[in-house]
């Protein structure tokens, strides 16, 4: 399972890092998920300075893309060039957003009419691009996610892991994290906001 956390310059590091850390607990699996950008390096908000693991295009080929946010998300929501070589497929993909994320989703077409999260600071830009948003954390419709607040990324990653892996493998990897002594009911408190937003487990048909 191929996974792209596109990451821009001036991005969030609990956006791309969490999600790419907690996502690559699945590594036995066969999961790897890359921090995928459009230069060779990219710099955070906060003067971090990392190198993309794969460049924009394998966005386009990977089977989940999820978008962090960033303080320069606008300007590069306006950069028609750099979307454009984005050619993304909901019908193959699972796609997410995170705070300024989802403003790229939107710029992208990817939301249509489904409601959306974002931070507070995005909000007016995401509703200016004609997106209701919701006071949400996290919110799912099909093979579309986004999530609003920084530690969010942590609903995205479930859901991800969740949907492609399955339940059990998502809360094995996010009990891994989880701080010792609060683990179950870390665990069940993320799962439970994700759950409503899942494809339904599968019949049994063994019987």
């Amino acid at each position: 399972m191929k996974i792209a956390v596109v990451t821009f310059d001036g991005f969030n590091e609990l956006d791309s890092f969490i999600a790419l850390g907690l996502i690559n607990r699945l590594g036995h699996l066969g999961w790897r998920a890359e921090i995928t950008s459009p230069t060779a390096q990219v710099t955070s908000m906060n003067g971090v300075t990392v190198t993309a693991q794969q460049p924009l295009s394998f966005a386009n080929e990977a089977d989940i893309v999820l978008f962090g946010s960033g303080i320069h998300t606008r300007a590069i929501a306006a950069d028609g060039a750099l979307l454009d070589r984005l050619q993304l497929d909901p019908l193959r993909q699972l796609i997410g957003g995170q705070c300024s994320g989802t403003l790229l989703m939107a710029r992208l077409g990817l939301l249509a009419d489904m409601p959306a999260c974002t931070d507070t600071i995005t909000k007016p830009w995401v509703v200016e691009a004609g997106v209701r948003v919701v006071e949400e954390p996290f919110h799912a419709r099909g093979p579309i996610a986004t999530a609003g607040g920084c530690l969010a990324s942590q609903y995205l990653a479930a859901w991800a892991m969740a949907a492609r892996a399955g339940r059990e493998a998502a809360r094995s990897a996010l009990t891994y994290a989880a701080p010792v002594g609060e683990k179950t009911t870390y665990v069940d408190r993320l799962m439970t906001v994700v759950e409503p937003f899942l494809p339904e487990p599968a019949a049994d048909t063994s019987r």
